[in-house]
Formats: C-alpha cells, structure tokens, sequence
C-alpha cells in the first residue's frame, strides 16, 4: 500500500500542451515546498490565490514562470492534509520543471490514485465515493457523468445506511435478550424479527433490480453489426457513428477486418463493431475477417443483424438469421429507400444513404441494450463489486429468515447470518476492507487524482 505520512506531488491536469496546467502537491511539508520552490513575501492564506514566481536552482536557474498558488488548510481539503495547488502556463516544459523543483525539495511522486486514497483514509468520502471519482473521470457520456455523480453525492451510501442501521437495532435487540437470559425477557420477538429481516431483504432487492441496467451505464455495451456482404453494414455503421470510419464500395468483402467506434445511444456508451460479411469465402484473407466476425457476434452484448430490404433474402440471410435466433438480437431492413422485394415483420426499416429510421433504430438499441425498458437516469448499483457484496448479505439474511420460518431458534444463530450481512454493509462504504482491495481500485485511478 502506499506511504500515507510523507508529501506528494503530481500533475493533476491532462498531460500534453495547454493554456494552463496544475501540479498539486499534498501532505504535511507541502508549504514548505512550495515556499523552495516558488517563494512568497508572506505566508499563503487559505483558499485565497497568490500570484508568485516559480524558482530553479542550479547552472540554469532563475525564474521560470509565473504561478498561481492556491493553499488548502487542513481539513478542509481535498485528501484532509494541507494541499497547495500550483497553476501555471501548460507548456510541458514548464510543468515537468515543478515536478522536478518540487521532487528536490522533498516530495514524492505520486502513484495512481493516491491522492483520493488520502480523501478515503481521512474520512472526506467513503470507498463508494471513490469509486465515483473515478468514474466521473472516466465517463464518456452524459449518463455516465450523471449516474457517477449522484453515488458522488452520497446517494448509494445513505441508502445503504437506511438498511443497516435496521439491521443494527434488529442485532442491538438480539444480542440484548442474550444478555438477560435468566429473566426470559426477551427485547424482540420472532415475528418482529422475521419482519424486519424480510425488509432489509426487500430493500436489497430494490437496488439489485437496478443492477444490470447500472452496469450497462457504467460499462457500456457491445454492438455488432452483421450481414451478408453488400447489404449496407458499413454504411450503416458510418451513420451511426456519424464518421465515414468504414470504406463503403459496392464490391463485396470490402470490409476484411473489425472496425469499431465508441457511440453515444440515448446516453448508453456503446462500441459499434463493423464486421465482414457473412458467406463463405475462398480468400483467405476474407476468410480470417468472417472469422473473426463470428468471434465478435459470439461476443455481443446485442447483434444487429442487417439485411438489405430491395433483394430476396438469400441463403447467407436466411443461415445468419437462423444462427442469431437465440441471441440477442436485432434485425434491420437496410435500403427502404429502395422498392421492397422482401419483408420481415419484426425488421426496423433504415435508410442508411437517406437517414430514415436512424432514430426509431437508436430508440430501439436503447430498449435491448436496457432489458426492455427504457434507461433510467440514476440507477442504484452500476459497480460489480457493490453488486456481488449486496447479495452475499441478501444470501446471510434470506438464511436467517429461512432459520426463523422453520421454527424457533436461538438468538446466537441467527447473529452469525446478521452480523455477516452487516460485514458486507461494512465492505461496500469501505468501513472494513482489506488493503489488497484498496490496492485494487485505486491502482486503476490516473495519477494526479
């Protein structure tokens, strides 16, 4: 794990060239440091900018730049210890030169994560929160940054605190009976326990339903577009993408390898996947692309199946359609700018060259990708890992109702399930969790962040 005593140091804006960047250096001798390397007349006062010049010493030193020093007293900033951000021109130059002035003068580089990791350690957020952080960052659509948002905001972490503090009165009354077992008092009975299990597993339940459409949000999808050479993939993906990513001929198996293109449907971030027209092929190089088409449809989340609506359907049609039958699947009439020479009454009718049907297809990705619903906007649960630790403790309390439906039974068993219930509560805020897990999420983190 990482070092939570010394001062660190990071670029906490995108590398590369910009009008600004910012270096952010935090722990307990980052005033000191920045007074090394870009020393002020009088002490930085907090959250207040003070303009200053940043120093190098040695052969080529001098001032370097002009900066803008923001202090963050602690507690009140972002990791709970003292931070100082330093804002200057985003030349490259410039910035790795802070990095490297503030290195000699008693920082460290920081690792991926590390900053938020402090937040964590100094009670700022909870593990939940962190989570959202980074993906917050990460989102690529407006959902994304939503549904992160919102778990930002404390909204899974005061759900989950509603049902265990149920949980923790329905131990506190149990464990109280124990303690008094002499007098046959007892502080709750079996059906009020019963009850109060069952609504704690019923709350559970309520944020597991949401649970697959959260993952999608978070996760995105996998859409692949399939089809006999020639019936409009390519430019039906082009227009979905809104790019000429595709080359588009009317020679068949133009298309010999994967394209793919991350999209934005209904705030769902989708990767479209082009593939090679499906037929058998002499060419072993269009070969080895229908192969590997049938890995990526083997693979989808969602196959959109394309056929073109001005010809008969022909044997190539006809075998894809039967393959993709139990699959996710949807079919598209490609063409309808054309006279119909086939119909098939569950195909979406497009115009890949007019646009027509673009948006009934869009609205009709949404629905599949989403369980047939459409896409609510704040899901409870997009995380795995909060995922698979909410119904371990769903698994502890149906086990402890399952004890108490079958007759009476002694307060002592039923603790353990409950008590294990609350462990997990614990695991997904972070109130208990191991340092490889730490390790684990916040290795995934950029650095700066």
């Amino acid at each position: 794990m990482f070092a939570a005593d010394d001062t660190i140091v990071a670029l906490a804006t995108p590398p590369g060239r910009g009008a600004l960047g910012i270096v952010r250096i935090s722990g307990p001798r980052s005033q000191d440091i920045v007074g090394a390397i870009a020393p002020v007349r009088r002490p930085l006062e907090p959250r207040r900018a003070t303009l200053t010049r940043l120093q190098v010493h040695g052969p080529a030193g001098g001032a370097v730049d002009r900066v803008i020093a923001t202090y963050f007293q602690a507690p009140y900033s972002y990791t709970g210890e003292d931070v100082v951000e330093l804002c200057a021109h985003g030349s490259p130059v410039v910035l790795r030169t802070i990095l490297r002035a503030a290195v000699e003068a008693g920082a460290r580089l920081a690792r991926p994560g590390e900053f938020t990791l402090r937040a964590f350690l100094a009670g700022r957020i909870d593990l939940v929160q962190a989570e959202a952080v980074r993906d917050l960052i990460a989102a690529a659509t407006p959902l994304q940054a939503r549904v992160a948002f919102d778990q930002l905001e404390g909204t899974l972490t005061r759900r989950i605190a509603e049902l265990d503090a149920v949980l923790f009165d329905l131990i506190a009354r149990l464990e109280a009976s124990l303690d008094f077992p002499d007098e046959g008092y007892h502080f709750i009975g079996a059906d009020e326990t019963r009850r109060r299990i069952g609504d704690v597993i019923g709350g559970i339940d309520v944020l597991l339903a949401d649970a697959g459409r959260g993952r999608l949000i978070r996760e995105g999808a996998t859409v692949v577009l399939a089809g006999r050479p020639n019936v409009g993939k390519s430019s039906l993906f082009n227009a979905l993408a809104g790019t000429d990513r595709a080359i588009v001929t009317n020679v068949p198996g133009t298309t010999r390898d994967l394209i793919t293109e991350p999209i934005d449907i209904h705030g769902l971030a989708v990767t479209l996947v082009d593939t090679a027209g499906a037929r058998r092929a002499d060419d072993v190089v269009e070969r080895e692309g229908v192969a590997r088409g049938e890995q990526a449809r083997a693979v989808a989340d969602l196959i959109v199946v394309v056929v073109d609506r001005s010809e008969p359907l022909s044997e190539d049609d006809r075998t894809l359609l039967n393959e993709t039958a139990t699959r996710p699947r949807l079919i598209v009439a490609n063409k309808c700018d054309l006279p119909a020479a086939t119909a098939l009454d569950d195909a979406i009718g497009v115009s890949a060259v007019t646009g027509d049907g673009l948006e009934a297809l869009r609205c009709a990705l949404s629905r599949e990708l989403g369980g047939g619903e459409a896409t609510r906007e704040s899901p409870a649960l997009t995380n795995l890992r909060h995922i698979s630790l909410l119904e371990e403790a769903r698994d502890s309390l149906q086990s402890a109702a399952d004890a108490l439906g079958a007759s009476e039974v002694p307060e002592e068993f039923l603790l353990t399930d409950l008590h294990t219930a609350r462990t997990r509560f614990d695991e997904v805020v972070g109130a208990r969790t191991s340092d490889d897990v730490l390790a684990h999420i916040f290795e995934k983190f950029c650095i700066g962040k």
